[in-house]
């Protein structure tokens, strides 16, 4: 690489072609599923069989660990986005939407439980990823939100914040060994609340 072809070159800035795009997003959803199985300190050859492919194409993609639990997170912190206003495009009402909206929130925060301890010697690295989650999915939640009370369906009093804090506090007990404890019915639960009564 010449030198200033990082900055001014077009390699630097070309984008991945659809084929590479759709295989780390394979291996991506891959590691997704296995660390809800099994934590973020699963096998790489679990992740690798999960997906279909050798281990070697896990680290081309990943070199370490915390480079695949970061690519995971940001994967779903962008489907978790992109999912609110889909949902609100198709879903029968706008408290529809968030329901389904909080089940898939739910299911992206089970799979992140574990990224704090491995990321514990960056923390700087944390929190540029936990500023990333917020600017990304409180305006989404928000939206969610305001659609349902516009709609009459929900109370106008719950920011965005507090219900993904909630919820967030009932999926910490996804990590207890009790598979009677399911964090999905419980923020179900929690979003039931906000429905207005007649």
């Amino acid at each position: 690489m010449k030198d200033g072809e990082a900055e001014t070159g077009r390699t630097a800035s070309r984008p991945k072609r659809a084929d590479a795009r759709r295989n780390e997003k394979t291996l991506l959803d891959a590691a997704a599923a296995v660390f809800v199985r099994s934590g973020v300190e699963a096998p790489v050859r679990d992740i690798a069989a999960e997906a279909g492919v050798g281990t070697a194409t896990i680290y081309r993609h990943f070199p370490t660990r915390a480079d695949l639990i970061i690519g995971v997170y940001r994967h779903q912190v962008e489907a978790c986005a992109e999912a609110g206003p889909a949902l609100l495009a198709s879903s029968p009402t706008p408290y529809a939407a968030l329901a389904t909206w909080i089940d898939r929130f739910v299911d992206f925060l089970v799979t992140k439980h574990g990224l704090a301890a491995v990321l514990q010697s960056d923390q700087a690295g944390f929190e540029a990823l936990h500023a990333y989650f917020l600017d990304r999915l409180v305006p989404v939640c928000t939206d969610l939100l305001a659609a349902a009370t516009a709609s009459g369906e929900i109370r106008t009093d719950v920011p965005a914040i507090a219900l993904m804090r909630g919820v967030g506090n009932l999926c910490i007990g996804a990590e207890t060994p009790d598979p009677r404890y399911d964090a999905r019915q419980l923020a179900g639960m929690l979003v039931a609340g906000l429905r207005v009564v007649d």
